[in-house]
């Protein structure tokens, strides 16, 4: 046994456990928290699972896909989660993200440092069929759970249907047939009220 090399990887983790302490905008469906990071990765491999026959590619690569909803967010570690909406944070949120990314897959031994950072850029590069349904789920996850806590954070930031589109839309390239069943979903929210017109 390479005692080096697990020591590293025990390390990195113990450094993940930090991502259970990174909570993001996204309140749970039982409104009595908000999620954190660790909870969101854990859910998109789920979803991952359950909604692969909706990806633009059948034949897709699910195990990679699932690969990279769980590490996405661990840049977030030192980061911090950016709410998409905070135009402010939204600017330096790559730079921020790419030093994160340096740090703590840098923990990692060589092999793993280099697939654990590829699989970060091509999650968000979104130009391989598999990062495209990865960020789909992501994008779609946050949308079902303000749909089911009565608008949760698009009434918490007086969230427009227009911003909500824009941000929604790449689920469009990674499963067109989820896309169309959102959108029609964030118009319904605007009649209910959870969206702001």
């Amino acid at each position: 046994m390479d005692v080096a090399r697990l020591t590293q990887q025990v390390q990195f983790i113990l450094e993940i456990d930090k991502l259970k302490h990174v909570f993001r905008q996204t309140l749970l469906t039982d409104q009595s928290r908000y999620e954190n990071d660790a909870e969101h990765s854990w859910h998109l491999a789920v979803m991952a699972i359950l909604l692969a026959e909706y990806a633009t590619e059948p034949q897709l690569d699910l195990p990679r896909v699932m690969k990279m909803v769980v590490i996405h967010d661990l840049v977030e570690i030192d980061a911090g989660d950016t709410f998409c909406y905070d135009q402010h944070a939204v600017e330096t949120q790559l730079e921020r993200e790419r030093a994160a990314a340096d740090r703590v897959f840098g923990m990692l031994p060589p092999d793993q440092k280099n697939e654990f950072r590829a699989l970060w850029d091509e999650f968000e590069a979104r130009t391989s069929v598999e990062s495209k349904f990865a960020n789909a789920l992501d994008r779609l996850q946050p949308l079902l759970h303000n749909l089911n806590t009565d608008g949760g954070s698009w009434r918490a930031h007086d969230v427009t249907i227009d911003r909500v589109v824009k941000r929604c839309s790449p689920i469009g390239d990674g499963a067109p047939a989820l896309w169309a069943a959102a959108h029609e979903w964030i118009k319904d929210a605007v009649k209910d009220g959870l969206l702001r017109g």
